[in-house]
């Protein structure tokens, strides 16, 4: 519901207070939405696009990718990655959207999603929300598609990462500190996490899916739970990574019932994975997906004893 322009700066080294040359610029349509949208077309599966943007922002998706989005927001944001090629590292900067000042732009996008619904066997709710949008929307738009049987992920922050949490039979995808906010508590092994989420599950969560960087992710259902890692974990730009993973979750769950959750945790490892090797968000090296899937290693968690 906040898509953005992604402009990606590469140089050799970032200086602070120099002038420098940039050695290249890409900008392309972004935003966690977006990156969602684009690696899920790279794996081969038909998605439709919707949120908020402005008219520009809204043809240009149109353009590259089946999109339908509620043209409300005055300008679509900007984000910023500096790319440093010495060493692989990359410099966040991103802009506060814009406010949506249109009475009923919620009510048109609530509008799109159950036109949609009949014909989806999956939905995903990302990113952060513009000005003037209810903290409270994510979780309707989950609310909606889990109603309608269709399995949902939400990889949302904050408050409204709060009220998505209240949606039974979501799955939900925090990244270690989300999750921390979310729960009050620090969790910092795969056991730790496990626990964390274990009141989420009590009160109805589907899954909780942790992304835990170069660490790895834990899984955390009603049945079990499990932690996924590399080995060597990969060297790159970290921008886009959960997004990769989030549509590997949401690949898995939209193919069948029955749920294999360690080759689901698997699969997201190594498409995440895939994703930080490329230089800007919402692409993945495919080949190196395949190399890296039989690498990712993967075992149960045991419930930690209670104190």
């Amino acid at each position: 519901m906040n898509p953005a322009y992604d402009l990606t700066y590469r140089l050799e080294r970032l200086e602070r207070g120099r002038a420098q040359r940039v050695l290249s610029v890409e900008q392309r349509l972004g935003g966690k939405g977006i990156n969602v949208t684009r690696i899920l077309c790279q794996l081969g599966s038909f998605v439709h696009a919707t949120g908020f943007a402005d008219h520009t922002f809204a043809a240009a998706a149109a353009a590259e990718f089946p999109a339908d989005f509620v043209p409300a927001l005055p300008r679509v944001r900007r984000t910023v990655v500096i790319s440093e090629s010495r060493d692989g590292t990359a410099t966040g900067l991103w802009e506060p959207g814009a406010y949506v000042h249109e009475p009923h732009a919620v009510d048109r996008l609530l509008d799109r999603i159950a036109f949609l619904l009949p014909e989806l066997r999956g939905v995903v709710v990302s990113g952060s929300l513009p000005g003037g949008v209810d903290d409270a929307v994510p979780a309707e738009l989950a609310r909606i598609a889990v109603a309608a049987g269709v399995p949902t992920v939400c990889d949302v922050d904050g408050p409204a990462l709060k009220r998505a949490a209240t949606i039974a039979d979501i799955v939900l995808m925090p990244n270690q500190d989300e999750l921390e906010r979310l729960t009050g508590v620090v969790a910092e092994t795969p056991q730790a996490v496990a626990a964390a989420a274990r009141p989420l599950l009590k009160a109805g969560v589907r899954a909780v899916v942790a992304t835990r960087g170069r660490a790895g992710m834990v899984a955390a259902t009603a049945s079990g739970a499990w932690s996924a890692w590399l080995p060597e974990p990969l060297a790159g730009n970290p921008t886009g990574a959960g997004d990769a993973a989030a549509a590997a979750v949401i690949r898995t769950l939209a193919a069948t019932d029955e749920i294999d959750w360690p080759a689901l945790l698997i699969d997201a490892v190594a498409t995440s994975a895939a994703a930080v090797v490329m230089p800007v968000a919402g692409e993945i090296d495919l080949p190196l997906r395949d190399r890296l899937t039989p690498a990712v290693q993967v075992t149960a968690l045991a419930r930690e004893p209670r104190p």
